[in-house]
């Protein structure tokens, strides 16, 4: 697509500091191996708390959300969707399970970008897996629910097919046969998705699953330990920032997909260096389940209870995290908030 064409490709050059960015990308990605063969254990682990904390804050950017401990029984599939938003967080969790099952199988086509968007909607009335039939702006909203402005005028229903036909093919002939570096083609086959914003729901779910495939196929796994679909929540205003700025121009080719790409490589990098240091902490032995704890409470965005943190420290048990959440208490860096089963913590960035 307008990524992809032999223009924009050709005129496509890297800063120093870019270059730099995917050799330290392509740094951890080395060490991936070292890290499964010394911790399985540990991986095993991380795996479980990075599929619960993807499909909650994959789902959340889109405004789909569900109580904690419901999102959890959902995705360990203890549990059965019971309203709408239920029926969404299932459905990611079952296209997550496909990519990270499946990725080596899957190839960057339309069927398979179907597929994924026919999972979303599994468990739900209206069929997923078909493009869209009315235009789709995408729109930022007043509080009120009205609209604010455009940020960008998406390819109409009418062009998306032959859109869609002609990204898939141009990513396949740029990695396939023009040997291009995988860390630039796949941000920009993710821009070029979300500018033809083909489904008329579902667009940001389907970017982020098929980010996570792209990735595996070219082996930067860290997306199956640490939730990169949190780190774009967490950062999700200049996750549409830089998405608006690389869109314009886009319909003529002149766009900048750097804002994009540096966004999306920072994403990365922020993965791997939380990967490693939860591995190297968890592997520390003496004092690493304090430091496990530690951590899982520095990311928690709002008030959370013991059996928050209990749920994403597997192996941990419920006194020694009264005995971390006393101490942080103690540090200043959490408060409590009520007394009893019902009794909350909240972080001092609150």
């Amino acid at each position: 697509m307008r990524s992809f064409t032999t223009d924009y490709l050709g005129g496509l050059t890297l800063t120093v500091e870019q270059a730099s960015m995917l050799n330290r990308l392509g740094e951890y990605r080395g060490k991936q191996d070292l890290f499964s063969k010394q911790t399985p254990e540990t991986l095993k682990s991380l795996q479980q708390v990075a599929i619960i904390e993807s499909s909650e804050s994959s789902n959340r950017i889109e405004g789909v959300t569900a109580p904690h401990d419901r999102i959890e029984a959902l995705v360990l599939k203890s549990a059965t969707p019971h309203d709408r938003s239920e029926q969404e967080i299932a459905g990611y969790r079952d296209g997550l399970a496909l990519i990270h099952e499946s990725a080596q199988h899957m190839a960057f086509s339309v069927n398979v970008i179907l597929q994924i968007h026919s999972m979303l909607y599994r468990y739900m009335p209206n069929e997923g897996g078909r493009w869209k039939a009315t235009d789709n702006d995408i729109v930022e909203r007043n509080p009120d629910g009205t609209i604010k402005r455009v940020r960008f005028k998406p390819l109409s229903p009418v062009a998306t097919p032959p859109a869609m036909d002609a990204l898939v093919s141009g990513y396949r002939d740029a990695v396939e046969n023009q040997r291009k570096e995988p860390l630039v083609a796949i941000p920009l086959a993710i821009l070029d998705f979300l500018c033809i914003h083909p489904f008329s729901d579902g667009n940001g779910r389907v970017a982020r699953l098929l980010t996570l495939m792209l990735l595996y196929g070219f082996d930067y796994q860290v997306g199956r330990y640490i939730s990169m679909e949190r780190i774009f929540e967490e950062s999700k205003e200049t996750y549409y920032e830089t998405l608006e700025a690389s869109s314009a121009g886009w319909h003529d080719g002149k766009h900048d997909a750097s804002p994009w790409m540096d966004y999306f490589w920072g994403v990365l990098l922020r993965a791997y260096r939380e990967f490693e240091d939860r591995v190297g902490t968890i592997g520390l032995g003496k004092g690493s389940k304090t430091e496990q704890v530690r951590q899982i409470v520095d990311r928690r965005l709002g008030p959370f209870s013991i059996s928050d943190i209990e749920a994403d420290c597997i192996g941990v048990s419920r006194d020694m995290i009264r005995v971390v959440l006393r101490q942080l208490r103690d540090e200043g860096v959490i408060t409590p908030q009520g007394k009893g089963r019902g009794a909350k913590w909240i972080g001092r960035q609150d």
